[in-house]
């Protein structure tokens, strides 16, 4: 029997090859926006590695919804040129190509994780990265010291929802097969969402179900603009680990109405409100969010994507085998060993190909003969 991680699937028309998703981690290494290089050698390697789907990192829709000076950008068509490259070596090699749609609100225009991960410094400055004006539902600063956000009138929002199709339009042109929508992690959609971060008192604001309304009318413009035939996700922060802020109630409301609109997965995150990215401030053990997927599974219908601290492959395949998600997600593993999928085809009981033969012919070839030697030597020891 077929490991139930490597049990294919279709989403709509779209088969992915196994239940393994590469989820979107950002490498702020584009160029004013560009995929270079970089990303198709980045990305494809992890094709190359046996994913089923391997969804780009946030990518934003206009110059200004970039976290940082290095982020992708599909906002024009140029943009959606230089990531057709990318989609297509995914593609060929056996993966779904995937591309998570972003407007970074109020966390936009800041530094580089590894450059300090806060405002922007003279340093940046200096070398021609210049802050630029932010916005957000409400006027309210991630925190003391960095950008104040302007409130999104009315005509923003229609600009945005028209910036949103615009680019779900170019990604169907560059060949991609899932968009993934981005309303988590402290970016503009999340802080929409969070009573914490809206303060409106618009049709926008105040309670749930208008927090709620534009991230909803930006999934159901996608779903519309997007071909019928292929799926649509959306990434959630489930809950926010802070008083006051969402709760699981909150998003699995959330999930049903997603689902009403035919958003086909929800890739179930958490935290991201008040820090980092990935500041989650529930307590980080392994699979610490895959609850959140099974909830979202269980209650609402919808189907759901595990994701966090997912590092051993009997421990992903245990997900999917007891129904807690539908698809599960390998980040930081993957970019430890860009090859965890084809691996863990090795290592499960009932994997389609214990040998070599779901690595690429480039390199199983050669590992299948020195397997035959290592078998014949033993363990090396000093």
């Amino acid at each position: 029997m077929t490991a139930p991680l490597f049990t294919p699937v279709s989403l709509r028309d779209v088969a992915l090859r196994n239940r393994i998703v590469i989820p979107p981690m950002c490498q702020y290494s584009a160029a004013d926006g560009m995929a270079g290089d970089y990303h198709l050698v980045h990305y494809g390697r992890l094709a190359l590695g046996g994913a089923g789907l391997v969804i780009l990192e946030a990518t934003a829709v206009v110059p200004e919804g970039r976290i940082t000076h290095g982020d992708l950008g599909i906002w024009s068509d140029a943009h959606g040129a230089a990531l057709a490259r990318v989609a297509a070596f995914l593609k060929a090699h056996g993966a779904a190509a995937g591309v998570q749609l972003a407007h970074a609100g109020r966390k936009a225009s800041m530094q580089r994780p590894w450059e300090g991960n806060g405002p922007l410094s003279a340093q940046e400055i200096a070398r021609g990265e210049a802050p630029w004006p932010i916005v957000a539902p409400s006027a309210i600063p991630l925190d003391e010291g960095w950008l104040m956000p302007a409130e999104l009138s009315g005509d923003d929002l229609d600009a945005l929802t028209e910036a949103f199709v615009t680019a779900a339009r170019r990604a169907e042109a560059a060949g991609f097969d899932v968009i993934e929508l981005h309303a988590a992690h402290g970016y503009l959609l999340h802080t929409f969402l969070s009573p914490l971060t809206n303060r409106r008192e618009d049709a926008f604001g105040g309670d749930r179900a208008g927090r709620m309304r534009f991230p909803l009318r930006i999934a159901r413009a996608l779903r519309e603009a997007w071909p019928s035939h292929k799926p649509l996700f959306v990434r959630v922060s489930a809950v926010d680990g802070l008083e006051g802020g969402i709760t699981l109630d909150d998003t699995l409301a959330f999930a049903g109405e997603l689902r009403g609109l035919g958003v086909d997965v929800l890739d179930c995150s958490s935290g991201g409100l008040a820090g980092s990215a990935t500041a989650a401030r529930i307590r980080r053990d392994y699979g610490f969010q895959v609850g959140f997927a099974e909830a979202v599974k269980r209650e609402t219908g919808l189907a759901a994507m595990a994701v966090g601290l997912i590092v051993d492959p009997r421990q992903a395949d245990a997900i999917v085998a007891e129904g807690r998600a539908d698809l599960v997600a390998v980040g930081r593993e993957a970019l430890a060993d860009p090859n965890w999928a084809v691996r863990a085809s090795r290592v499960l009981d009932g994997a389609p190909e214990p040998g070599f033969e779901a690595w690429p012919h480039q390199a199983g070839w050669w590992l299948e003969r020195r397997e035959k030697d290592i078998a014949r030597l033993g363990p090396w020891r000093e």
